[in-house]
């Protein structure tokens, strides 16, 4: 059995450096070409601890389990700080790993009487009991973002004032998305994020 170890979300803000955007498309895509060095930054623990390795898609309407009648995939969230992920659908099947981040967004993909088929950002998979899932939508800031992390703005389009930097890893809860962009909060601030930024909802979801 293996420990799986999410880093807990550290509240530290630091004043960001003036930032330059390191990749050519992303100043095409924000409109912007640097960052106000004075506002905050919203750091991970390690956000080198996570990670993500697939891409799903949106799920689909027409593709639902017989044990909810509930969309697969489908996101969901972790109640405790200690969840045991089995390799099989028992409390008789071996713990796989376990999971130590409250709050963390899991990825449902089946279902089998009580237990949950889930997968991790990282494409890990396991089952968990139902009863340590929430229907609570949380997201971190992707790993496959930019590295020196992602804007949180005052409003959703790309030229709006920044309330701060998230950095890759960071933990937020998920207030509603409209397909393109998602309203969230962490460590006290509220804004918006592209939602392609976002582990934990679809490209295209809607989310209210």
């Amino acid at each position: 059995m293996s420990t799986r170890v999410y880093p807990a979300f550290s509240p530290l803000l630091a004043v960001a450096a003036l930032l330059g955007l390191s990749v050519a498309s992303a100043a095409t895509s924000y409109g912007i070409a640097s960052w106000n060095k004075s506002r905050p930054v919203v750091p991970a623990a390690d956000a080198g601890e996570i990670t993500s390795s697939v891409d799903p898609a949106p799920p689909s309407s027409t593709d639902k389990n017989l044990v909810t009648g509930l969309p697969l995939p489908r996101f969901v969230t972790l109640k405790a700080d200690k969840v045991n992920v089995r390799r099989g659908p028992s409390s008789e099947h071996p713990v796989a790993f376990v999971f130590q981040r409250k709050g963390l967004p899991v990825e449902i993909t089946a279902e089998f009487e009580n237990w949950r088929k889930i997968r991790d950002s990282d494409g890990s998979e396991g089952w968990i009991l139902q009863s340590m899932l929430s229907g609570r939508r949380n997201g971190f800031v992707a790993q496959w973002s930019d590295s020196k992390g992602i804007m949180l703005r005052s409003e959703p389009t790309p030229r709006s004032g920044v309330e701060a930097q998230l950095q890759p890893g960071v933990l937020a809860s998920i207030e509603n998305c409209d397909g393109q962009w998602c309203e969230i909060s962490t460590s006290g601030y509220d804004g918006y994020v592209a939602q392609n930024q976002l582990w934990g909802v679809y490209p295209g979801e809607v989310v209210d």
